[in-house]
């Protein structure tokens, strides 16, 4: 294997999903997505997409899926449905993943959402154990009063979808 093949590789393996891993803590931690994530996960796709010879109308359609995902995202964030750092990780996320897989990825999402949502609302019936107490990460997410860490759903269900995309299908045996 080349050099050049080893850095595509290296860049599939590890950028993707370090960087959902990422925001899945962050938003547990501090209830935001910073827009450096969606920034760097853009910029991972167009380095994995030309190093790896995605042609010019793949891109696009890609983009297109992006720009979907962005406007239904800020749609929903219009309503208070989302936050806006999950509008924007949903959008850089189908960005990777196209048309090709974008209903298993925001299916997946969906249910994890839910499955995310119920757990909260359980959660936050139940006292705050003692071991949490005083750690305002733990407190923020047991307030009913706050939101839900969605980027958490949306993180989780990206890792399970990515080992099915054009990206690790060539490290496939």
């Amino acid at each position: 294997m080349t050099q050049h093949g080893m850095l595509v590789d290296a860049i599939r393996l590890l950028v993707f999903p370090g960087l959902m891993a990422f925001a899945a803590s962050s938003d547990v931690v501090t209830m935001t997505i910073s827009n450096k994530v969606s920034l760097a996960l853009i910029g991972g796709f167009l380095v994995v997409a030309v190093l790896s010879g995605l042609g010019a109308g793949d891109i696009a359609l890609h983009l297109a899926a992006g720009l979907t995902v962005l406007t239904a995202g800020f749609a929903c964030f219009a309503c208070g449905w989302i936050g806006g750092g999950d509008a924007k990780l949903a959008a850089a996320t189908a960005l990777w993943f196209g048309f090709e897989g974008l209903l298993s990825y925001l299916f997946a999402a969906s249910l994890l959402g839910g499955g995310l949502t119920l757990l909260m609302m359980q959660f936050r019936m139940l006292p705050l154990p003692q071991l949490l107490r005083g750690q305002s990460w733990a407190e923020r997410l047991h307030n009913k009063n706050e939101g839900v860490p969605y980027g958490v759903a949306l993180a989780v269900a990206a890792l399970l979808i990515y080992p099915d995309t054009i990206w690790m299908k060539p490290l496939s045996p």
